[in-house]
């Protein structure tokens, strides 16, 4: 049963940044359901993708689901798999949403790890998910991460990445930014609560344009860069050497 979100419901005097903690990963599947819009649909396809990706190894291949959470994309890819062979590294630097998803997601492909994605050394790979983590990252961290995937995945292999994502034209900025925040109070969320972890979130999510992101994946050494989906301000893309 899932624990209703109600983090940030009384008013506080002081909010401290965004975390990924305790609080958080008890509630967090209920959290991202009622905020990312598209996000139901975004992970069963990313396994989708992923499971197609891997099936096409000759061996059992190797997958890097980064910033993994409570390990949904991880358990989308493996569910996609059936009982074919892979080996799963799904990685995350909050001990308190690895512990979780430990109990979550039970399968001797997959192996969790905490760890900072920025220092963890990737082996040879056909598949990498980035879903909704990149946002979370300082924006000079970001082209090294994509650099270290590139020289890591397989030469026909495949990473996915979901963001949301801002507009050059205040207008269009304004619109979508204003239709999320009306999907947050359809999803039962109060306007105290948008407000305060709006605050909570502005020092710790900092939000690219799709051409950054198309730019920094070019830069890496991605030549093929595809958006398969987005809902409102948030996008998923699928980048390929």
């Amino acid at each position: 049963m899932t624990t209703e979100d109600r983090v940030y419901r009384r008013a506080r005097e002081h909010i401290v940044d965004f975390a990924f903690d305790e609080t958080v990963a008890a509630v967090f599947p209920d959290m991202i359901r009622r905020s990312v819009p598209g996000y139901e649909t975004v992970v069963p396809i990313t396994g989708l993708l992923a499971a197609r990706e891997l099936r096409r190894a000759r061996a059992a291949g190797r997958a890097y689901d980064l910033g993994c959470s409570l390990g949904a994309t991880a358990l989308a890819t493996l569910r996609q798999l059936g009982d074919a062979p892979c080996t799963l590294t799904a990685v995350d630097s909050a001990p308190a949403m690895i512990e979780r998803a430990r109990t979550l997601v039970v399968d001797a492909r997959v192996e969790f790890v905490c760890a900072d994605i920025r220092a963890l050394e990737l082996a040879p790979c056909r598949v990498v998910t980035l879903n909704y983590v990149l946002q979370f990252l300082p924006p000079e961290d970001r082209p090294a991460m994509l650099r270290r995937i590139r020289a890591a995945l397989a030469p026909d292999g495949l990473l996915i990445v979901s963001e949301k994502i801002r507009f050059d034209d205040p207008a269009v900025q304004r619109d979508y930014e204003a239709a999320h925040m009306d999907y947050k109070r359809a999803n039962g969320y109060s306007e105290l609560e948008i407000s305060q972890k709006r605050t909570a979130l502005e020092n710790v999510m900092v939000i690219d344009t799709e051409e950054q992101h198309r730019e920094r994946l070019r830069e890496a050494g991605f030549r093929r860069v595809r958006k398969w989906y987005q809902c409102l301000n948030w996008a998923a893309f699928e980048a390929r050497p």
